[in-house]
């Protein structure tokens, strides 16, 4: 190597040496500054935002409800937005649609009942973020009887069947087949 490339390597060397030390200066210095906002999560906190739930069922929480009982909760946090029996809300339907998805004669109408591949995953987004001007206010029970409406007013599940963290997993979407099968890790 000539002189100059070691004069050339010597001075790049001690230019990322002096620029690691000015970062780790500003660091320690702006660490010294710090407005102190915020705080550690507690594990209770973290636990009340890990509200993950899988199609096979896995993190669903304890609780049950029927159509039927669901009907009260609908009427009460969903229908000002969403319509009468799902229909005709101010926003999205959450029934009809069926047979539109695929068709490009028909444009598709995404509802609970035409698209949605897993009634778990119908529970897990009402969960995480209905009603809308106040998520994750509903309990469990609540969630399975609104989310036991849902299936019942797309013609999936009887009004008087029983949809807890077992029969739940177990519910036949019609369009499941439109998707990937679910694999953990993908």
């Amino acid at each position: 190597m000539s002189m100059r490339n070691l004069c050339l390597a010597g001075a790049a060397s001690l230019l990322l040496a002096g620029a690691a030390l000015a970062s780790f200066s500003f660091a320690a210095g702006a660490a010294e500054e710090s407005p102190n906002l915020g705080k550690p999560a507690t594990p209770e906190e973290i636990a009340a935002y890990d509200i993950d739930v899988e199609p096979d069922g896995s993190g669903l929480p304890p609780g049950s409800g029927t159509a039927k009982q669901g009907e009260a909760v609908y009427a009460k946090e969903c229908q000002a937005c969403h319509g009468e029996k799902g229909e005709k809300g101010a926003t999205l339907a959450l029934r009809g649609g069926e047979g539109t998805i695929g068709k490009e004669e028909v444009k598709p109408l995404r509802t609970i009942g035409s698209y949605w591949p897993y009634a778990t995953s119908v529970f897990a987004y009402v969960r995480r973020s209905m009603p809308f001007y106040n998520s994750k206010s509903l309990s469990n029970d609540e969630l399975y009887q609104v989310t036991a409406y849902l299936l019942y007013i797309n013609k999936i599940i009887g009004e008087e069947e029983v949809m807890n963290r077992q029969s739940l997993a177990k519910v036949q979407m019609p369009n499941r087949a439109g998707f990937r099968p679910f694999q953990r890790g993908d």
